[in-house]
């Protein structure tokens, strides 16, 4: 009987990395040596053509990549400010709804409050707000709830999460 490899969906901004392709290739290769198959989203082959039909081809494969898969990896570090890039955070949202196996890795997995300095944060009516009167999160979380209540989160890296993944 030949067993089936789990499919994983690697997602996070590493694809604006002026070295993408190469991060991919090292997190592919780390999905075989644990046995399973990685999907990155450079990987899929998108025609060069007007930039809104790109970007809806990219969205569509993107999408049946996640479709296809049995677990995602998420890189959820702070990406252009404090909160995980948005394209990611919309990637685990629909592998949760999708009822994937997630699973989200940060490096600072300390309570999301913690990112502001003083100076970005005060007591307002007994609450911690931000400089715009907006209130954070004191929940503990190092990131929204809605994304930490529902995957597995772990503190460390890609291979931190490879190692978590257990196969029955």
């Amino acid at each position: 009987m030949i067993k089936n490899k789990l499919k994983i969906y690697i997602a996070g901004p590493d694809v604006f990395e002026l070295n993408a392709k190469e991060i991919g290739c090292q997190y592919v290769a780390a999905c075989e040596k644990k046995g399973f198959i990685g999907l990155y989203p450079l990987d899929n082959e998108i025609k060069q053509s007007e930039p809104i039909r790109m970007a809806k081809d990219i969205y569509l494969a993107n999408k049946k990549m996640i479709e296809s898969c049995d677990i995602v990896i998420a890189n959820l570090n702070p990406f252009r400010g404090k909160e995980a890039d948005s394209g990611t955070v919309w990637e685990v949202g629909y592998a949760v709804a999708l009822e994937k196996q997630v699973y989200g890795y940060m490096a600072d997995t300390n309570a999301y409050i913690d990112c502001f300095k003083d100076s970005e944060k005060k007591r307002l009516n007994g609450l911690v707000v931000d400089n715009d009167d907006l209130i954070i999160e004191e929940f503990g979380l190092p990131i929204n709830l809605m994304i930490a209540c529902s995957i597995n989160l772990i503190k460390g890296d890609f291979n931190d999460v490879l190692k978590e993944i257990v196969v029955c």
